[in-house]
């Protein structure tokens, strides 16, 4: 046998590249059973690394470096890094689940119309470790071919078998569990998929048994296809006998000596930047297409060495250094080369690294398995980019001739190293820098699609601005960034989904551009109404109606503070505000307190300036913008408590910018910021009626730096952030000013999901960089300067850096899946949907389309 593999060696086929292809025995959650051995399989979570600090990646790599140190020392691992299609049909079944109001199946089918055109694929990334040999394997594979010659093989697998299968994978699983990778056992249909890809037929994958495991006729079809072996390639050939897909496996031949993280040493992780310009005929290519990633996948078959064999080998490389430069020093020329001298010196520097380190070797036999389904020449196209790709970081691809056949097959899983002289040593730490595993990756697990990635790795993004409350977690979302880059509009787009979902929304307009979220509702069915307010609503935003309960307490501060607002400043410098404070306390202490009767109160007192003072607010009361916080009530209803999109305008506000100084403030702005506190109050007020209890909710509050401009508004915004909480409330805003936000630590705390568009001074960004968790400095703030353009330098609406509940940063695109509804949603003030018609008194059905 030792002859016979020493032959081999000399001709070029040492190794298993004549065995038979593996044979599938069963498939069960997380295990793979051949007929010669079982493996354990699991799908490893992608970390988001684009944005990541270096010290979380420091982090991050060692605890990886270790894992594969402890946890797969002298274990076979195959690491596959795949590319499933995106089925955006399975977005119209999830609509089912997650949508329950207006048309809510014609929102869906906008929005899988769109995932259709945008064909994003996902990553899907697979580590199965050889976990037992099978008994007496040599035996059952000579008893194999005779049962088959003779027609009575049997595939079965016992069940005992399988149990104890079962608990060896899931015992490593646990601790494969804890790494950066987050292991989980691969579900028996991903392992069917994965094994029936690479065979490029389009049926329809079996379904395990009662007790979970593919088997028999079942199993045996995932492999029913034919693969014609070329030089270069292989072709895959369907049940037609058509030529399916021409795949070719490239081999990594040379790496540099030293490679940077990041940077070009994340040799895997940068599979999904590799494009490729693709040529055009007539059954190709669409010719608008210009450019179409490559995708690549990976197929890294490794074995972790023990440290005493790592440290073996390590001694034989430096022995064998020595007596080189030993020999080469007795002879004439007396020389040694270099080379050999720092061989010999990095073998002894890396056997006391290992000594005193968590570190060891690993053996490794990287390959890269490119396909397509368009040509030979697309195929060959694809390859060109990829090896001129990896050429500009230093690392020496080849097309494996002669040899394609016997790498396609080792590329499958349950099988085996066919070709081990193309091989790598390398230090788990180098392995672990490749960071397969790194990329882009945001938002939540499952909700409302809201737009796509656009980091190095593709992918969807999902964001339910409702989730908090259902988790039980905290309920504020924030949109932050200059003004014209499409938060509003991302904004409305989140509005909608929640809307969809069967929640009572109300907007506060101040901005008065949403008017487009009511024609988009009532356009899908939406119970949506947009209202103005006025004279006509006196009263209804009256602090003291609207802050009952356990914070009526609250009331006798903050209608002084609203009133102080309001009032003009020459009464504020002359005290005005210790009058207001007494007569709120004697309004409260007689019964049935309102904002109006202080202002009554003011004006019969005997005091000079509390009879000024409740003159002229008597008078602001009279205007649209005085009358709601603090006019005699009229009686009329602002908006009924169901569910429904309601947007609230107020005609003539006319809000301060954040830079203005208070003390400049006109009478009118004085009045605006005063109204814009009531209409918070009224909002959460609406959120905590009774027979709102059981429904989602959520209050979007445009302009929010207004309020944090100013002491009595910060104030306020946290407390309604905080009673949102426990109102089971999201609470949206929308500010351009995150340094003011990033000083009140209460509403900070409230915080789930944050969108971060583009600012251009140094210390906003710095701010915005602080509140998404990434580290400031001037690589973050060019990074927060480009996020609002394109690569021409004009603006790029819907382009941000989302921060969800795990802290966890990416840029994301918010998409608008149609130009109807990117019309509808326009901010340009020309929309009018007002329910000037709606009798908000009476049971009337809102409007639809």
């Amino acid at each position: 046998m030792k002859i016979a593999r020493a032959v081999g060696r000399f001709l070029g086929v040492a190794g298993d590249r004549s065995a038979p292809p593996p044979k599938y025995v069963a498939l069960a959650d997380g295990v793979l059973v051949t007929e010669t051995h079982a493996e354990a399989w699991y799908v490893l979570a992608s970390s988001n690394t684009d944005l990541m600090s270096e010290s979380a990646r420091d982090a991050e790599h060692d605890q990886a470096s270790s894992a594969l140190a402890r946890i797969l020392a002298g274990l076979e691992c195959h690491l596959r890094i795949l590319w499933s299609p995106l089925n955006a049909e399975d977005y119209r079944a999830e609509a089912e689940e997650l949508f329950s109001a207006g048309n809510y199946e014609e929102w869906a089918g906008l929005r899988v119309d769109r995932l259709t055109d945008l064909n994003l694929p996902t990553r899907q990334l697979l580590l199965g470790v050889r976990i037992q040999e099978r008994a007496n394997s040599a035996q059952a594979r000579g008893r194999s071919g005779l049962q088959d010659a003779l027609g009575v093989s049997s595939t079965s697998v016992p069940p005992k078998e399988l149990a104890r299968l079962d608990a060896l994978a899931r015992r490593l699983g646990r601790q494969l569990e804890t790494t950066p990778w987050k292991a989980q056992p691969a579900p028996v249909e991903v392992l069917a998929w994965m094994i029936a890809r690479e065979q490029h037929r389009l049926t329809a994958l079996p379904t395990p048994n009662t007790a979970g495991v593919i088997s028999g006729a079942k199993l045996a079809q995932l492999t029913r296809g034919r693969v014609i072996p070329y030089p270069d390639h292989v072709r895959v050939v369907d049940a037609q006998g058509e030529v399916a897909a021409w795949t070719s496996v490239l081999t990594m031949d040379g790496f540099p000596e030293e490679m940077e993280s990041p940077g070009p040493g994340e040799w895997l992780r940068t599979v999904s930047e590799i494009s490729y310009v693709p040529e055009y005929d007539e059954d190709g290519v669409d010719p608008d297409v210009q450019i179409l990633p490559v995708n690549p996948e990976p197929s890294v078959r490794f074995k972790v060495l023990h440290r005493r064999d790592a440290l073996k080998k390590i001694e034989e490389v430096r022995k064998l250094a020595k007596e080189q430069r030993q020999s080469a020093a007795k002879h004439s020329a007396g020389e040694t080369g270099m080379e050999i001298e720092e061989t010999e010196e990095t073998m002894a520097t890396l056997a006391r690294d290992m000594k005193r380190e968590d570190v060891t070797l690993m053996e490794d036999h990287p390959r890269l398995v490119i396909s397509s389904d368009v040509s030979l020449d697309d195929l060959r196209s694809k390859i060109l980019a990829t090896i001129t790709y990896y050429g500009g970081l230093g690392i020496e691809l080849s097309v494996a001739g002669e040899e394609q056949k016997e790498l396609w097959l080792e590329a499958l899983p349950g099988d085996k190293v066919r070709v081990p002289d193309l091989s790598h040593t390398r230090t788990v730490g180098a392995f672990a820098g490749s960071w397969f595993w790194g990329g882009a990756h945001v938002g939540d697990d499952e909700g409302p699609v809201i737009g796509y990635l656009t980091g190095s790795t593709p992918g969807l993004v999902r964001n339910d601005l409702t989730g908090g409350s259902a988790r039980g977690d905290a309920t504020t979302t924030a949109f932050i960034g200059r003004s014209g880059r499409g938060k509003t509009t991302a904004m409305m787009m989140s509005l909608l989904d929640a809307a969809f979902r069967g929640s009572f929304v109300l907007a506060l307009d101040f901005k008065g551009d949403m008017g487009g979220l009511a024609a988009a509702g009532q356009r899908f069915g939406l119970n949506a109404h947009l209202v103005e307010t006025g004279s006509q609503y006196a009263g209804v935003a009256d602090l003291f109606t609207l802050l009952t309960g356990e914070s009526a307490e609250r009331a006798q501060t903050e209608v002084p503070a609203q009133l102080g607002i309001a009032l003009p400043q020459h009464l504020r410098m002359r005290g005005a505000e210790t009058p207001i404070q007494s007569a709120v306390n004697e309004v409260i202490a007689a019964g049935e307190p309102a904002t109006w009767k202080v202002i009554e109160h003011l004006r019969n007192s005997p005091d000079e300036l509390a009879r000024e003072t409740g003159e002229a607010l008597r008078e602001l009361a009279q205007t649209g913008l005085g009358a709601p916080f603090m006019g005699k009530p009229s009686g009329a209803v602002l908006m009924r408590p169901e569910p429904g999109v309601w947007v609230v305008q107020i005609p003539g506000i006319t809000l301060p910018s954040p830079e203005d100084d208070r003390e400049d403030w006109s009478v009118h702005q004085r009045l605006s910021v005063a109204l814009v506190h009531s209409m918070l109050a009224f909002g959460i007020s609406m959120a905590g009626r009774k027979d709102l209890r059981g429904l989602r909710k959520v209050i979007a509050v445009p302009e929010a730096h207004v309020l944090t401009a100013t002491r009595e508004g910060a104030s306020f915004l946290s407390y309604i952030a905080r009673v949102g909480r426990a109102l089971m409330t999201a609470l949206v805003i929308d500010t351009q000013d995150p340094e003011s936000l990033a000083k009140l630590t209460g509403l900070i705390e409230q915080i789930t999901t944050l969108f971060g568009f583009q600012l251009t001074t140094a210390d906003q960004q710095d701010a915005l960089a602080a509140l998404l968790d990434l580290p400031v400095g001037p690589h973050t703030r060019a990074l927060i300067q480009a996020i609002g353009v394109d690569v021409t330098q004009e603006i790029r609406h819907g382009h941000a850096i989302m921060r969800d509940r795990r802290f966890s940063s990416a840029t994301v695109q918010f998409d608008v899946p149609s130009v109807e509804l990117l019309e509808l949603l326009s901010t340009t003030p020309k929309v009018d949907n007002r329910d000037d018609q709606v009798d908000l008194t009476k049971d009337t059905q809102g409007v639809g389309v």
